[in-house]
């Protein structure tokens, strides 16, 4: 068994990291959100399966017939990007305009804009297997759907034993870079200055002129651009995609958030890195079948020892 474990312990570790790079990206928005309006929005996790869906789109019009290299590659992986970003950010400020917003509005309770939340979910999900898959692919829309390959699984370099592909890179560079830049416009910008306000004190915010709803729709913008990179890194990297692909990622996203510290986009981060690890390295010893056993198992020890998270800061602690 400890033979087992130290032969795959680098590969799992590779693996991890691609994996909780995608969860930290999506494990933003439900950040930025709770940050903002204590709201855990449960319909996130299908602004992601957006994303995924305007990935395979946007590769379905352009038809590599191989794999990409070079310049090509970098066109189009900037050009699927922004366009799963544009798209999912798109979606998330038509979400919380029909299904937060006028809750918001009549005062309602924590736990009526909850049930909101998941029935958006709900209602996302068969929409797209009813009537959005099947009128963009023409294919059922409760099937698996597969995209072209667009990036060679070509080794880099090892660590040890464990390769690193040309994938891997892509996914682990581009969301930090993503990370990065949320986290530069939340702590030096004027539109995240009114974030953090918003989120500390939402009357002297408005006092100090702040737009609530404005602020709102950013931090729903922002969030749903980064499950759409998120969306696109999924699709170049497993290069499949279906209708209730952001259900089962879209909770360990959660638990992501929940361990780094729900409302820290840093602890986002943390979070989403350290449960791509430990889901990879417990599946070491009790098999792959297992992970969404060993990541659901992280969220209610952490909600159970530690439900401020790893960091334990909100959002509007975050600084430079």
């Amino acid at each position: 068994m400890l033979d087992d474990f130290l032969n795959q312990f680098l590969p799992s570790t590779v693996g991890g990291l691609v994996f909780g790079s995608i969860y930290a990206l999506v494990a933003l928005g439900y950040t930025m959100v709770y940050g903002v309006l204590r709201l855990i929005n449960f319909a996130h996790s299908e602004i992601f399966m957006i994303g995924t869906f305007t990935s395979l789109v946007v590769i379905t019009a352009i038809a590599p017939a191989s794999p990409l290299t070079g310049i090509a590659l970098f066109g189009v992986m900037l050009l699927i990007i922004v366009a799963s970003a544009a798209i999912s950010g798109g979606a998330a400020m038509l979400l919380e305009l029909v299904a937060y917003r006028p809750l918001r509005r009549k005062g309602a309770t924590r736990l009526t804009a909850l049930i909101s939340a998941i029935g958006a979910s709900l209602f996302l999900q068969e929409l797209f297997a009813l009537v959005i898959i099947p009128w963009l692919t023409g294919k059922p829309g409760r099937n698996q759907q597969s995209a072209a390959r667009i990036v060679d699984r070509d080794t880099v370099f090892t660590i040890g034993n464990a390769a690193v592909r040309t994938d891997h890179i892509i996914v682990v560079v581009a969301a930090v870079i993503m990370m990065i830049a949320l986290d530069r416009l939340v702590n030096k910008t004027k539109i995240g200055r009114g974030i953090r306000a918003t989120a500390q004190d939402p009357e002297a915010a408005v006092l100090m002129g702040v737009s609530i709803d404005n602020i709102v729709r950013v931090t729903f913008l922002l969030g749903g651009a980064m499950a759409g990179v998120a969306g696109a890194l999924y699709l170049m990297e497993f290069e499949n995609t279906v209708f209730n692909v952001g259900f089962v990622l879209g909770i360990k996203a959660f638990t992501a958030a929940v361990l780094g510290g729900i409302g820290n986009l840093r602890g986002a981060l943390l979070g989403g890195i350290v449960l791509g690890l430990i889901e990879n390295w417990g599946a070491i010893f009790l098999g792959s079948e297992w992970k969404d056993v060993i990541a659901f198992t992280v969220l209610v020890v952490v909600l159970m020892f530690r439900p401020t998270g790893i960091l334990g800061e909100s959002l509007q602690k975050a600084r430079a």
